[in-house]
């Protein structure tokens, strides 16, 4: 039969038209301000590829799948940025020296990144340390379910407990981009010698973040591919300009349980930074096959985040080694990252256009972070689905923006507390659905109901899951160190105390959630 669609005769009444095959039917303008919205971002959708759908599930035969490659081109663009570069300070400002801080960085990088990869290689699993596998685990569930995280999560959290994890990722979201928007906000001002205020460059590079982020997944990609060959060069000049300055000589600081202490804490801080995607990996993954390899999957994500992470890091650990013995440096880093960077570049001329292109190395994390946050939004609730994509864009745009405004000042303060806060709760959310896809799933995604993703009355209902995350949390909050608190058990390792948050979220969520889930399943039956 031909296809047909709806339209009116001259009466009013609706009549049936003829659609040519192989054409698309038009869409039918509606009466009403959402279902009015809806119609033109299908239209745009149709026109420019919005993705109007984005939080449904990618049927296999509807996937259009961009180059594997871009698995890690897409995180590398996201990660090799001026937000890194910041981070890195941080085990300067804890007391540590540069000998100290360059092997945690890359220790607790490769931790939080394997975080978003895992189950791809199995193979793998008994050469490398088991946490090698949270990031590529949780990447590797995209392309054979074709759902987003959240959605994949309430197989195992439950439907409405699967809200937390939503919300959760919103606010991850919104604490990055604004992270990022404060970073080239301040490199901004520093190329116009002050005369542009970080205010104003918190709103540029958040506005051009939106633009890319409105037009969906296919407008994110086409910035992400490319992006990290620019960054990538001028990091590589930066090193190349600053790093001989580098102080490996200089002791840390601190001594006994303190050092200790605060070496655990930057290994949460860190870990947290990479750690933090494995809650929405997979919404970048739906629209390649089902039959993509997993150890493909596996590789690209964990080269494609680590290492331009690595890259970032390392530079700014370098560069914080020499400010006790510089002292023009260490004025500039009072005034801000970009006039530091200004500095230690030259001729000025060039650092100024440097510091430009490294504005939009904050870009490709806005992006992501907008694009992940609106559909996460989405899946809060079913009436929030209801709200177009575009609109969710636009309020989380707007929360963004908000935020870089009031923390453009205290940098160091937002990376330090945000960050590790990030590894909690995704060490959690990681421990629950590896346990429920192996232990309970059999490791076989023939084992999922993958149309009832929607659908409450088909999912678990939740209580072993949501019991199991408060355990963790509860996990959390006594070994966490954060500037305005410091857990019971945390408070015991050094005179600053040490963060052991996400070792005691591990061991509380595995604890108590294979015992529960059982139960669940004994008397509740899903």
């Amino acid at each position: 039969m031909e296809p047909h669609d709806l339209e009116s005769d001259k009466g009013g009444n609706a009549a049936l038209k003829e659609v040519p095959a192989g054409e698309e039917p038009p869409i039918q303008k509606p009466q009403g301000f959402w279902a009015r919205f809806r119609y033109y971002e299908e239209l745009l959708d149709r026109k420019m590829g919005i993705e109007s759908h984005t939080v449904e599930r990618v049927l296999p035969e509807d996937r259009k799948p961009p180059n594997p490659l871009v698995m890690g081109f897409m995180w590398a663009s996201a990660t090799m940025n001026l937000s890194c570069f910041s981070t890195g300070f941080l085990g300067n400002e804890f007391g540590l020296s540069l000998g100290q801080t360059i092997p945690i960085t890359i220790f607790a990088t490769l931790l939080g990144s394997a975080t978003t990869l895992y189950l791809a290689a199995r193979v793998i699993w008994m050469a490398v340390n088991p946490y090698v596998f949270i990031q590529a685990w949780c990447a590797t569930m995209g392309p054979p379910t074709g759902l987003r995280q959240v959605a994949i999560s309430r197989y195992s959290l439950g439907f409405y407990p699967s809200s937390i994890i939503a919300a959760l990722n919103v606010v991850e979201q919104l604490g990055w981009a604004s992270v990022s928007c404060i970073t080239g906000g301040l490199a901004l001002s520093a190329v116009s010698d002050g005369q542009l205020s970080s205010a104003v460059g918190v709103i540029i590079v958040a506005c051009v973040s939106l633009v890319f982020s409105f037009i969906g997944l296919k407008g994110v990609l086409a910035y992400e591919r490319y992006a990290w060959i620019l960054f990538f060069i001028v990091f590589m000049i930066i090193y190349g300009e600053a790093a001989h300055r580098a102080d490996l000589s200089a002791p840390p600081t601190v001594s006994g349980m303190t050092e200790s202490g605060q070496i655990l804490s930057l290994i949460s801080v860190i870990y947290g930074s990479s750690a933090s995607w494995c809650s929405i990996v997979s919404d970048f993954y739906v629209h390649y096959p089902v039959n993509t390899p997993k150890v493909k999957i596996f590789m690209y994500t964990l080269l494609g985040i680590s290492i331009p992470t690595c890259i970032g890091m390392l530079l700014g650990c370098c560069i914080a080694s020499a400010l006790a013995t510089n002292p023009e440096w260490n004025d500039a880093y009072e005034n801000g990252i970009g006039e530091l960077l200004r500095v230690i570049i030259y001729p000025d001329g060039f650092s100024k256009f440097l510091l430009v292109l490294l504005v939009l190395s904050g870009i490709g994390m806005n992006c992501i972070a907008i694009y992940a946050g609106s559909i996460s939004a989405q899946l809060f609730a079913k009436p929030f689905q209801l709200v177009p994509r575009a609109i969710w864009t636009l309020i989380v745009f707007i929360c963004i923006l908000l935020l870089g405004l009031a923390g453009r000042d205290h940098l160091l303060a937002v990376l330090s507390n945000f960050l590790s806060l990030l590894g909690y709760w995704n060490t959690s959310f990681f421990v629950i659905l590896f346990t429920e896809h192996y232990l309970f799933r059999g490791g076989n995604f023939a084992n999922y109901d993958l149309d009832a993703w929607n659908t409450p009355s088909r999912m678990p209902i939740g209580l072993a899951g949501l019991t199991a995350f408060l355990c963790g949390a509860a996990g959390w909050i006594v070994g966490m160190v954060e500037t305005y608190y410091t857990g019971a058990i945390a408070r015991m390792i050094g005179d600053d105390g040490g963060d052991v948050g996400n070792e005691l979220a591990l061991v509380f969520t595995i604890v108590s959630y294979t015992p529960l889930r059982k139960l669940e399943l004994k008397y509740i039956g899903r």
